[in-house]
């Protein structure tokens, strides 16, 4: 079986590399960073294709598809993306286009175009890696935020389409709390509460993803984080997000 994971290079991305290299799956992996994929390559023993293409282009996003749509992919993991902390009248509008088209644009069209394969062979899994932030907004990260609201919901929207045909294609969102990878360095902030290790997380997502979970969280605090913010007013929700991303700027 073979998985293709974007944003593979570091952080959760690589370790579900190395999670999937471990139950011994043929790997495609794609990042901006081609030394980083070769470093990683070397480190795994299945068959391993980089491909160095920079999503932020929706072209490449296209020519991503088209290079590796006769390789019978099992498994797309749609992990490539990063977050911009400041208040939205001041952070980068160019910045925030570009998010938008890594975190939303790109995951849109490899999660379409994989999808119409996936149904017409009747199988297959598809992960969009994204944030517990997709079921909140967030104050001071928040375009951040809206793109993983756009994913989380749209995985739901299709979970429930692929149910309803009692098709065997799985579809699942990995929505985890704070995490050990470089957002924080690319986003300009910094965690005020210790983040789970990327292994856990991939090693979680796998099994769950395998059990036909729609909605991936690992962790019992993010559980219990996410189920109470249904029952508090959407002001509260919001001065308490504020404060938390003003702690994390740097």
């Amino acid at each position: 079986m073979k998985v293709l994971i974007t944003g593979a290079s570091s952080g959760i991305g690589e370790s579900l590399a190395l999670k999937f290299a471990s139950l011994g799956y043929d790997l495609i992996l794609t990042s901006r960073d081609e030394e980083k994929l070769k470093e990683l390559k070397n480190k795994l023993k299945v068959n391993v294709r980089i491909i160095s293409l920079d999503l932020l282009k929706t072209d490449n996003v296209y020519k991503l598809y088209e290079k590796v749509k006769e390789e019978n992919i099992d498994i797309l993991i749609n992990n490539a993306g990063f977050g911009l902390f400041g208040e939205f009248s001041k952070t980068d509008l160019d910045r925030e286009l570009e998010m938008i088209d890594l975190n939303v644009k790109a995951y849109h069209i490899l999660t379409k175009l994989f999808l119409q394969d996936f149904i017409k062979r009747d199988r297959g899994y598809i992960l969009n890696v994204c944030s517990s932030a997709g079921f909140m907004a967030g104050p001071r990260l928040s375009t951040y935020y809206a793109t993983k609201n756009y994913i989380t919901k749209l995985t739901m929207a299709i979970n429930e389409e692929l149910r309803v045909a009692k098709s065997k294609v799985q579809i699942s969102a990995l929505c985890p709390g704070p995490v050990n990878t470089n957002f924080n360095k690319v986003a300009h902030g910094t965690f005020t509460v210790k983040g789970i290790s990327p292994s856990y997380v991939a090693d979680y997502a796998v099994k769950k993803m395998f059990q036909g979970k729609m909605l991936i969280v690992p962790t019992l605090k993010m559980k219990l984080a996410l189920f109470g913010v249904r029952f508090i007013p959407h002001r509260l929700a919001l001065i308490i997000a504020y404060h938390i991303q003003k702690r994390k700027e740097k």
